[in-house]
């Protein structure tokens, strides 16, 4: 299995609801370093997985929309306890769909899983991994 990985960053505020979050019950900021790791079995006819520039543009223009925002006050998100594990998921859920649509490039449509990891700090992480397609 090949891989290919990108990697870049953001900033948030968010508040969680639920007594088991403690004072994280508050409006506090995370900073995110979000990697997103593409799977396919084979590479196409340039012995590429998928077009890097492409997969660092895509992964750009998802983590826009939640960047410098306060992620209680996006419709998107609303009503949503944003944990790591969760944004991992919904940044797994977009990047998904930019293989299957073609944003990506042919090779995208040959990438079989991803997984997208969230460190929060050098000691703690989460991550989402499936299959696409």
């Amino acid at each position: 299995m090949f891989s290919l990985t990108v990697c870049d960053h953001i900033m948030i505020a968010h508040s969680f609801r639920g007594a088991e979050f403690g004072p994280a019950q508050k409006l506090h900021g995370a900073t995110f370093v979000v990697e997103a790791e593409f799977r396919a079995p084979k590479l196409d006819h340039l012995n590429l997985l998928i077009d890097i520039g492409l997969a660092k543009v895509e992964l750009r223009r998802i983590l826009d929309a939640v960047d410098y925002n306060n992620l209680d006050e996006l419709p998107a998100l609303a009503g949503q306890n944003t944990t790591t594990e969760f944004m991992a998921h919904h940044i797994f859920g977009q990047l998904a769909a930019a293989c299957a649509n073609g944003t990506l490039g042919d090779g995208g449509k040959d990438v079989t899983g991803i997984k997208v990891l969230l460190r929060e700090s050098p000691l703690a992480w989460a991550a989402y991994e499936g299959t696409v397609g």
